[in-house]
Order: C-alpha cells, then sequence, then structure tokens
C-alpha cells in the first residue's frame, strides 16, 4: 500500500484494515476524520524576540506572522541543502513547531547554538503534545492548529515576494492534486479521547498516499543530503524570494537567478501490473541509464499505483522510465511534473 522510510511512522497506525475506504475520507474534507500523527516533533520558542530571531534563521517570512497565523520554512546549510521542514503556528506569545519525528533534539541544538543576546527561550516538548491530522482546513477550537500553504490544498499561494528569476510559481505551476487538512496540537494526556471523537480514523498509509498524489515532499522522504528547495517545489511555500539574510540564502538566490536545480522532482505513474511498490532509494532508468531515485510511492484509491521521484533536470517529461526494484522488479511509468521541466532548465 505504501513504501518509504516506514520506520520513520513505526510508532504510529498504518492503517485500519482499509486504507482506500481511509483516503476517501480524508478526501472529503469534512472534518470527520482524524489521522495519529503523534510521533512528529514539537518544539516551542518562547520570548518577545522569537519572531524576529527566527526570521533571521530560516528560508520564510515570519517576523510577523500574525496570532494564529501558519507558515512552512526551512533550515538550510551553508550550501543551501534542505536540514529541517518547519510547521509553525504562532498564538501571540509561544511559536509551536512541528517536525519530522526524532528530530526535534537536534532543531533545538540548532536553534540554541543561534540564541546570543536574543530574548528567547526554545524546548522540546515532544512528549507532552501529539500532532493529529485533521481532515478540514478550517481552524480547530481550543488547540492550535497548523494549515499547510494554499498551494498544497489547491486554494492559492504564499506571498513569497520575487527576485530576477521571478516568481515562485513557475517551479510549480499546477501541482498535481490537492491535500486539505491541517495539524492540530493536542496534549499527549488527552489525545486518546480527542482521537476517540471522529467518525472515522485513517493511517498514515493513507494519508501518504494522498502526499504522494498531490505532489507534496516530505522530508527524509523525498530529499536527501544534497536536496535544495527549488529542486521539490518548496520554492513559495517554504522560502520567501525578497527576504533578508539567513544561512543558505546566498544559494538560493543564486540557482533562482542564474543556476540551474540540477534535479526536479516528479510524480511517476506506476505500471499496475506489478504486486509490489518500488522502495524508497530505488534507482529509476531512462534504458540503461540511472536518472533518479524514488522518494514514496503509494496505491492511491483512484490513480493506482504511483511514486514521486528525484529525476535529472535533462530528462524529458515524456520518457518512459523504469524502476529497478531491490528484489528484481522493473516497473514501467510515466511521468507527470511536479516541479515544471523548463523551471528546471530542461
Amino acid at each position: 500500500m505504501f513504501n518509504a522510510d516506514e520506520q520513520l511512522d513505526a510508532e504510529i497506525a498504518w492503517h485500519y484494515g482499509n486504507p482506500h475506504a481511509e483516503q476517501r475520507w480524508l478526501v472529503a474534507a469534512d472534518g470527520k476524520t482524524a489521522v495519529d500523527l503523534s510521533n512528529r516533533g514539537v518544539v516551542t520558542v518562547t520570548g518577545p524576540d522569537r519572531l524576529s530571531w527566527l526570521n533571521d534563521l530560516v528560508s520564510q517570512k515570519v517576523d510577523q506572522v500574525s496570532e494564529g497565523e501558519s507558515r512552512l520554512a526551512l533550515i538550510l546549510d551553508p550550501k543551501g541543502h534542505v536540514e529541517h521542514e518547519l510547521h509553525l503556528v504562532d498564538d501571540g506569545t509561544t511559536t509551536w513547531i512541528t517536525i519530522e519525528p526524532h528530530t526535534a533534539p537536534a532543531l533545538v541544538t540548532y536553534l540554541d547554538s543561534m540564541r546570543f543576546m536574543r530574548r528567547v527561550e526554545t524546548a522540546d516538548v515532544s512528549e507532552d503534545y501529539g500532532v493529529v491530522w485533521v481532515s478540514t482546513r478550517e481552524p480547530i477550537a481550543d488547540h492550535m492548529s497548523w494549515v499547510p500553504p494554499a498551494e498544497f490544498a489547491g486554494v492559492g499561494v504564499t506571498e513569497a515576494g520575487s527576485d530576477r528569476g521571478g516568481a515562485a510559481q513557475r517551479y510549480v505551476p499546477h501541482r498535481p492534486g490537492a491535500l486539505v487538512g491541517s495539524e492540530v496540537l493536542v496534549p499527549i494526556s488527552e489525545l486518546a479521547d480527542y482521537l476517540a471523537g471522529f467518525d472515522h480514523l485513517a493511517g498514515s498509509w493513507a494519508l501518504e498516499s494522498l502526499r504522494v498524489a498531490a505532489g507534496i515532499p516530505r522530508l527524509g522522504f523525498d530529499t536527501d543530503h544534497r536536496s535544495l528547495p527549488h529542486e521539490v517545489g518548496w520554492i513559495g511555500p517554504g522560502v520567501h524570494l525578497a527576504k533578508g539574510c539567513y544561512r543558505g540564502q546566498e544559494t538560493v538566490a543564486r540557482v533562482h537567478n542564474l543556476g540551474r536545480p540540477p534535479r526536479r522532482m516528479v510524480l511517476l505513474h506506476l505500471d499496475g501490473s506489478s504486486e509490489s511498490l518500488p522502495e524508497h532509494g530505488a534507482s529509476v532508468c531512462v534504458g540503461d541509464r540511472a536518472v533518479g531515485w524514488i522518494g514514496t510511492s503509494a496505491r492511491h484509491f483512484e490513480l493506482g499505483p504511483i511514486a514521486t521521484a528525484v529525476i535529472k533536470r535533462s530528462v524529458p517529461s515524456e520518457s518512459e522510465v523504469v524502476v529497478n526494484c531491490a528484489d528484481g522488479t522493473e516497473i514501467s511509468a510515466t511521468i507527470q511534473d511536479v516541479v515544471s521541466a523548463d523551471a528546471a532548465g530542461k
């Protein structure tokens, strides 16, 4: 049903017996279905300087975030490679951040190293708060909620400025699908009762299948240590093109204005005759030449077997490719662009 680095999600329910039905419940986007994402890390930042300080560190503009407003932001290394994907929401006194499983300690360590004389405090509260995906973009009463960027739900674009290389929309002109929902923060002591209040529970397989179909990247699944934000469609939703300096900003600007990202993320439609799904990292080939690797594969309730892949920018969109699985299976596939081949410098 789903194949990526499943160990990252080993602590939460993969399914509740019918993954395709669970996908349909989530697609209804009526707020009646929830996914337990309590394996995600949760970090808080408090203090009067928190927003201006974070704005100096992350790729998105967050210094003027209003109460209840959400942002997706990245922390990059000095060469512009993505290290952390942050889901931020502020309640007026605290900035709440959800992050990939088991990465909160590393994030807090980095943030603490950058405090200097700023009036901020950070804390890893992953043991105290759980994350629940709820199938609606409506605010959830009495709970802080992170709402994904409008692009991901197909309802607009994030204000991200522009530079000499143009606006952010050049990278993903039309996302393959939509993912509607929000991440809700719930005290761990209340998590079981909160989940019991929904009509349906869906597992991580169902949510990941919809994420793949929408062409939305996930750190560690669809990225590696060399990933640039341009390659997976994070320019705009996660990167502001006209904000002040931050670590890695020089590379972001150079690639956007002058260079060409070496790779691009695509959605592969896999041959349905194979019973298996390709594993994370499986080689994607054109003829005998390896041109990329599989990020996340899944079985979608309407599209069938699909997968995200990161491929070389020079591969034409009309190419038929073959995925070589670890068990020797070869699966043919066709390409649907997520990041535009033109934006990637075809």
